[in-house]
Order: C-alpha cells, then sequence, then structure tokens
C-alpha cells in the first residue's frame, strides 16, 4: 500500500478524505483514479477533471437491455425505409427527401448503438452478452449506412464520409427532426423545396449486394459510369472494361443487378 499525498493547493470539489485525495491526484497527474466508499458503497473515477459515478450493475443490465429492444425497433424501421428506397433507386424515381429519410434513421440507430457501446464499457466482463447481441443487431448497418452516404454525397461538394458523418452526429436531438438539416449536410442546401429535387445514386450501396464483389472494383464501376441507371443500360462489354472487372465480373453484375430487379417485381406483387 502506498499513501498519496497530493498537492494541497490542486482545487476539489469532494469533502471526504478518499475522495478529495483521487480528485486531486487526476488532477494533477491526468491519471486514472479510482475512490472506493465503503460506507456509500459507491465507485468514483476521477480523470483530469472529469468524474464518473459507477453505477450498480443491475442498473446498467437494465437499461442496456432496454436499449437493445430500441435498437432492434430502429433497425427494422431503417431496413424498411432502405428496401423502399431500393425499389425507387431501380424505377429512377428518388427524392432528396427519401434519402434524408433514410440518413435520419441511420443517425438515430447510430445513437442507440453508441449509448449501447458506453453500457458494455461500463460493465466490462458483465457486457459480453449484450456485446454479442450489439454486433448481431448492427452486423451489416455500417456499412449500408456509410454507402448510403457515398451515393448520394453532393457533386462537386468536398464532404468526405467522415465529414458526413461528424455532421450528422454534431446535431442536437431537435436538429435531428429536421431534414433539412441532413440535406444541408450532404450539400444540397437548407430549404424545405430542395427535398422535393430528384436524386440520382451512384450505385455503391446496390453493387454491394452482388456477391464477390470487393469495394474497390465497385469504386471502380462507380467512377467510369457514374450512375446507377448508367450501370444497368451498360452492356457486359462495356462493365469488363473496366478495371478489375473482366468477363465474369461483368457478367455477374448484369445477371445480379436483373436477379434484383425481378425480386422486387415479385415482392410488389406479393404485397
Amino acid at each position: 500500500n502506498a499513501m498519496l499525498l497530493p498537492d494541497q493547493s490542486v482545487l476539489s470539489s469532494e469533502t471526504g478524505i478518499r475522495h478529495r485525495t483521487a480528485e486531486r491526484v487526476a488532477r494533477s497527474t491526468g491519471l486514472l483514479t479510482i475512490s472506493i466508499s465503503q460506507r456509500r458503497n459507491i465507485i468514483t473515477l476521477y480523470k483530469g477533471s472529469i468524474k464518473y459515478y459507477l453505477r450498480d450493475i443491475g442498473l446498467i443490465l437494465s437499461k442496456a437491455n432496454q436499449a437493445i429492444q430500441t435498437l432492434d425497433k430502429y433497425r427494422i424501421v431503417f431496413n424498411e425505409t432502405l428496401a423502399k428506397l431500393l425499389v425507387l433507386e431501380f424505377e429512377d424515381m428518388v427524392l432528396l427527401a427519401d434519402v434524408t429519410t433514410a440518413l435520419q434513421r441511420f443517425e438515430m440507430l447510430m445513437r442507440v448503438v453508441n449509448e449501447i457501446t458506453k453500457y458494455i464499457v461500463e460493465l466490462g466482463t458483465e457486457g459480453r452478452l449484450v456485446k454479442l447481441q450489439l454486433e448481431e443487431l448492427v452486423a451489416d448497418t455500417n456499412q449500408e449506412g456509410y454507402l448510403l452516404i457515398k451515393d448520394y454525397v453532393a457533386s462537386g461538394e468536398d464532404r468526405s464520409l467522415d465529414t458526413v458523418l461528424a455532421g450528422m452526429a454534431a446535431l442536437s436531438s431537435e436538429e435531428l427532426l429536421d431534414q433539412t438539416n441532413f440535406s444541408k449536410i450532404l450539400g444540397y442546401g437548407g430549404g424545405v423545396s430542395s427535398l422535393d429535387q430528384p436524386v440520382l445514386s451512384r450505385g455503391h450501396r446496390i453493387l454491394s449486394k452482388i456477391p464477390r464483389l470487393p469495394l474497390p472494383v465497385i469504386d471502380n464501376v462507380v467512377a467510369v459510369f457514374g450512375t446507377l441507371q448508367d450501370i444497368l443500360t451498360a452492356s457486359i462489354e462495356e462493365l469488363d472494361d473496366v478495371e478489375g472487372i473482366g468477363e465474369v465480373r461483368a457478367r455477374s453484375i448484369k445477371e445480379g443487378l436483373l436477379r434484383m430487379q425481378q425480386q422486387l417485381i415479385v415482392d410488389r406483387h406479393n404485397i
């Protein structure tokens, strides 16, 4: 055991000796310090000027499970939104409002993911089951959201994927409900009328659904053709000319897109 004797001139808001010492050590060194109060049954973490109470494991597990249920509902809504968008993309009838709705759903979902991730960190080894549930629920969600952004970020705008994601994450809870904010983040302007403008998919997300087609190759296809509609009308020979494609992949792309279109027709008739 060692007795810590921090600089007494360092400010502390604590009254108990243990907690006051821990806070001063954290402020002085920038290191993580832990203070345990057996009488109050409280564990407090300090790092720099940050102070955090570790909550009861049962309470955290309860909150984590509630968040998992919320995440599952959000995931279902997000997937339904993407399914509707898929139909519109093939029919070349996408409006900016359809895209901002999908991005809004994605950001709402990711905020719940971030909340659950914090619970998992706090739970430590007790959070393994919650972590497995989280990984199962969001297995492909990140990529779907990222490719959605790549498909629709405004042309000519110097906006990286990280810039768009950071812009969405910075929205307040109220701003999250206004779809024009997503329009601005994508580079289309913030007017309500902008939501009614037609937009063209570049095809990243749909091409990612074709088996054994790596993302770098998808990028090459999009770079050559520019839009999903041009990819749909391209011949096997034209696809074959793209770097990294070849005749086998060109045929796979053509047949894969055709199968998706046919499946959408079948699904529509079964509704």
